[in-house]
């Protein structure tokens, strides 16, 4: 038995260490811990604060998914307060949300899992004559024919597409050599080019795979125009309680929306979905089918057992979320609990999740018993309404408080909680929401489903016809979880392209309503107020609670998405999904476990970043060091 750490995990967003205790003799993952080393205490910084500003705060919770957080905070408190927002401002919250949906997951998978896969050493060994032919061969092979219901397509043709010469792969080829030769590998760096995965694939669809990390490095940031549009800039763009802070103008081209700025908002649109119908989809497909021909299906874990969500676009604007007219107006009803999907669409069991369960402590709750924090009452499970969050760092079982060699599995030993449903932990992502719907809408728990629900049952079909593989044998695995991330990717796109429809509409109608600020005032509000704020992020189901008392919020906390995958095992030894899925995975060289790291990336880790604490002077009272490499 050999216990290897791997502390940092790279490539994801804030700090995450895991220690795994391997059998060298048959490479069987007997033990995994999975420790988030840092602390986010954004919970405190909102309190006592105006409600209205939760939204800026609470989006510095990530600098990846940069606008989830405020949406969920919007809608928490406009839940709280009972706020409608305008038909634009839905829309655009949509086109907003789905916007970072398509960039968060091609920056996802190129720029953080693909080298998992594909390799700049092994790209050298392409013939780029071969390499042109298999990129026209993949783009004819792996296109899956969906759409969604587009009605006017702005795009005369797609603006970019693979390139498929010779004398293209040669030159980035010849680019990927110079840096290889100066032994300066910089973004290629810190990795284990020679372990054996690599040789599973033929060199030039490595080199196909690097052309195309190359490539989307340039055009990502064209992808999210319509948050400078509309919310001003990114990252963190602007929101407001009760709507959007930007106005609609057709007459006035110094409008912060105007024709000519919808425009770019549109190109955007057409742009992700080239980027994902002719890069992202075709390289996932190809590498997911040559991985699953060899028998690459595990990484399952948690999955297999039980996954959750919350549903997400309100295809109109709702009354509230806690009243249940929220997910009556979801496009996509992913809210709810699948368990045993192992068994496939017929054999699971779906158990409901609507408004008033978010607020039921028997529903939703947060354990604390291995993590570094205290409650009230030692091994109670708290609601978020009645969340506290109170740190208590008690070090590692071998080492130093700030020098660790050995977690201690038995006691606290991550800064991350432990959220359960009734009392169980799940998995979450876009994995779960694909699913949900599909154990959904097979079951014919949703008899009529929306061109969205179809498009994704569609999807999960369709890669079963390329791959062979019934849903359950290829969904359940590292292969499956990084494959339905790209669906979600194009299902975004779709989403992007109908709420943008629907929004120039409205605006044709007449309407250029953007905010409700009936209730702006705080002298509007009830003396107390409670509400909740959901959506389904890109790693998966969000929620903000928020508790409002004369005026100021009273408590805040958030379940994110991370915390549900990376969370500590619970008081009963039962593992999060993190845990889970690295058992669930065979490692060929324990010292170089490639393995365990792609199936860690195929949740697209989301760590909370450190947090600094200032007093009200802006000084500031300490810097608190989690990490075990960090240096007082």
């Amino acid at each position: 038995m050999k216990r290897i750490v791997v502390d940092p995990v790279t490539r994801i967003e804030g700090h995450l260490r895991v220690e795994l205790n391997i059998d060298e003799a048959t490479g069987k993952v007997q033990d995994a811990l999975s420790s988030g080393t840092a602390w986010r205490g954004i919970e405190l910084i909102v309190k006592d604060r105006d409600p209205r500003d939760a939204w800026a705060f609470v989006q510095r919770i990530c600098g990846v998914c940069t606008s989830i957080h405020s949406l969920a905070s919007l809608r928490a408190v406009e839940d709280a307060l009972g706020i409608s927002i305008p038909k634009n401002a839905n829309y655009i919250r949509n086109i907003m949300k789905a916007s970072q949906d398509v960039h968060d997951h091609l920056v996802h998978f190129y720029h953080l899992h693909a080298l998992d896969w594909v390799s700049p050493v092994e790209a050298l060994k392409a013939d780029p004559a071969a390499a042109g032919a298999l990129q026209n061969t993949i783009l004819e092979k792996y296109n899956l024919g969906l759409t969604g219901p587009i009605e006017f397509d702005t795009a005369a043709y797609p603006k970019e597409f693979p390139k498929a010469t010779t004398a293209y792969f040669k030159a980035i080829q010849e680019k990927v050599k110079k840096i290889v030769a100066s032994g300066q590998l910089g973004i290629f760096a810190a990795h284990w080019w020679d372990h054996p995965d690599y040789q599973l694939l033929p060199p030039e669809v490595h080199l196909i795979a690097v052309s195309h990390y190359l490539n989307m490095l340039d055009k990502q940031r064209e992808l999210v125009a319509a948050h400078l549009v509309f919310g001003g800039k990114n990252p963190h763009p602007h929101y407001i309680v009760g709507g959007m802070p930007c106005s609609i103008s057709m007459s006035d081209m110094n409008a912060p929306v105007n024709t000519e700025r919808l425009a770019v908002v549109d190109t955007s649109i057409n742009l992700a979905l080239a980027a994902v119908n002719f890069f992202y989809l075709p390289d996932l497909l190809a590498i997911g089918h040559m991985y699953a021909q060899k028998g690459y299906v595990d990484g399952g874990g948690l999955a297999k057992e039980r996954v959750l969500g919350y549903g997400d676009f309100p295809d109109e604007p709702y009354s509230g979320i806690t009243d249940g007219d929220y997910h009556k107006k979801c496009l996509i009803r992913s809210n709810g609990v699948v368990e045993n999907f192992a068994a496939g669409a017929a054999g699971a069991v779906f158990h409901n999740l609507e408004g008033k369960d978010f607020g039921d402590p028997a529903i939703l709750a947060e354990g604390v018993e291995h993590s570094w924090y205290t409650y009230p009452e030692e091994g109670q499970d708290l609601h978020p309404f009645s969340g506290v969050t109170n740190p208590y760092y008690t070090g590692p079982k071998e080492g130093t408080k700030t020098e660790w060699k050995q977690l201690d599995e038995k006691n606290k030993y991550s800064w991350l909680k432990t959220p359960k449903w009734q009392g169980k932990p799940a998995e979450v992502g876009p994995l779960a929401k694909y699913i949900i719907v599909y154990v959904k809408v097979k079951q014919g728990i949703i008899p009529e489903p929306t061109w969205a629900e179809k498009l994704m049952v569609e999807q999960i079909d369709a890669v079963s016809g390329v791959l062979g593989l019934s849903p359950e044998a290829w969904m359940l695995s590292t292969v499956g979880r990084t494959a339905v991330r790209g669906l979600d990717a194009q299902l975004a796109a779709y989403c992007n392209k109908y709420y943008f429809e629907k929004l120039i509409k409205n605006i044709r109608a007449g309407d250029t309503a953007v905010a409700n600020m009936e209730k702006w005032e705080p002298s509007s509000w009830p003396k107390e107020a409670k509400g909740v704020g959901i959506i389904e992020a890109p790693r998966g189901a969000l929620g903000h609670w928020v508790m409002i008392k004369d005026g100021k919020i009273a408590n805040y906390q958030c379940i994110v998405p991370t915390t549900w995958n990376a969370c500590p095992r619970d008081k009963n030894g039962v593992q999060g999904a993190y845990e889970a899925s690295m058992i669930d995975t065979k490692v060929k060289i324990a010292d170089k476990p490639l393995e365990v790291l792609k199936v860690i990336h195929s949740f697209d880790p989301c760590l909370a970043c450190a947090t600094h604490l200032y007093n009200a002077e802006g000084k500031e009272i300490a810097v608190v060091h989690t990490d075990a490499y960090c240096k007082v």
